[in-house]
């Protein structure tokens, strides 16, 4: 369930934080390596998890990868928990 898998992505303080940098504007997996203390891989690790549960997309650009916050996943994820506001 991708309700699930988001709210499994977003437990992670360092996918947070990377939801945070990504809600400024698009960026590469060496930008936000730069404001996190993990190796590269270890962010490249953490969009992974954020990518397959739909809060974040990429596009190539050369031979990087830029990473951007996906509205259409947040979207699915505020409409799932809207429903319990209007109870």
């Amino acid at each position: 369930m991708i309700f699930s898998d988001a709210f499994m992505a977003i437990a992670d303080p360092h996918r947070r934080h990377l939801l945070e940098e990504l809600r400024r504007g698009p960026k590469t997996v060496n930008e936000l390596a730069a404001g996190l203390p993990v190796s590269r891989p270890a962010v490249s690790q953490h969009l992974k998890v954020l990518l397959d549960a739909g809060l974040v997309n990429a596009r190539p650009e050369g031979t990087r990868r830029v990473y951007a916050v996906s509205n259409a996943g947040f979207l699915k994820l505020n409409i799932w928990l809207d429903q319990f506001w209007e109870a």
